[in-house]
């Protein structure tokens, strides 16, 4: 692995009047590496995740360095800024049907990716990428589907179609802001595995957000990947995944997993509440 981060985020602070979302977080993420961003609704993990793309609300102070590529992102110009959104550095947003233009075909919204930083491309050029980001996640038939608007697919194609936008350019970082949600379990393991597998071709680096350590176990799969915890804004323990799962170290991790069940949990007794831990 790299000695040089792909994404290096230090001492993140984010505000929004007097709340503090987000306080003074650091992580760092290598090519071919994925971090897990864990923790409950409203512990600052989107919040993180909008701010390495700048897409933060324009009432939010935002504080620290977020570094890409060796480039500062949160100090460039906006216009540079626009050229790694969607080309260097991807997201997948958590609700399809609301990511998605319902009265726009499918085929036109992933073309309105490349179209953004690739004009110089042909119409029929455009096409070819299209189809081939749609073959990549295994949509089917997409030379027939092309046309087709986002009512026409299930819960999981539209979650591909999302990926599909995110990767089209062949981005070096891909942000996936709980990609799995409101799947049911079988359509959430393709995806899984989906992003497992373009992650490995593509070298790519992978901020993993989500609330569901079960999900996250199975996106954090390799030995160099590494898991962060967050709670009220702040991380409270980061460590590789294996070791986190194996021995978590800090009370609020502990009852994390300690909430999720599991084949051995005790049926007869009630789960673990992450109140216990506060």
């Amino acid at each position: 692995m790299a000695s040089t981060p792909l994404l290096d985020v230090a001492d993140l602070s984010i505000a929004f009047g007097p709340h503090r979302a987000v306080d003074s977080i650091s992580f760092h993420i290598h090519a071919g590496q994925t971090l897990g961003l864990v923790g409950e609704s409203g512990s600052g993990k989107s919040a993180t995740s909008l701010a390495v793309l700048r897409l933060l609300a324009p009432n939010a102070q935002v504080n620290g360095t977020i570094t890409f590529d060796g480039q500062p992102l949160l100090s460039l110009p906006e216009a540079a800024m626009r050229r790694h959104r969607g080309r260097n550095i991807s997201m997948i947003f958590q609700e399809p049907m609301t990511a998605l233009n319902p009265v726009m075909p499918i085929g036109s919204q992933i073309a309105e990716a490349v179209e953004a930083h690739h004009p110089e491309l042909s119409r029929r050029a455009i096409k070819n990428k299209v189809l081939e980001a749609m073959h990549q996640v295994a949509l089917p038939d997409p030379e027939r589907r092309l046309r087709d608007y986002p009512h026409q697919f299930s819960g999981g194609q539209r979650q591909r179609i999302l990926i599909a936008m995110a990767l089209v350019n062949q981005p070096r970082l891909l942000i996936a802001d709980e990609p799995t949600t409101a799947l049911d379990v079988t359509v959430q393991a393709q995806i899984l595995a989906l992003l497992r597998d373009l992650r490995d071709q593509h070298n790519l680096a992978m901020l993993f957000i989500s609330h569901d350590l079960a999900v996250v176990s199975q996106a954090c799969n390799q030995p160099a990947d590494r898991l962060a915890v967050m709670q009220h804004g702040r991380i409270v323990e980061q460590a590789l995944a294996r070791d986190l799962f194996l021995s978590p170290q800090h009370p609020y991790t502990r009852s994390l997993l300690a909430s999720a069940p599991t084949m051995h949990t005790d049926r007869r007794l009630p789960l673990a509440s992450l109140a216990e831990s506060r």
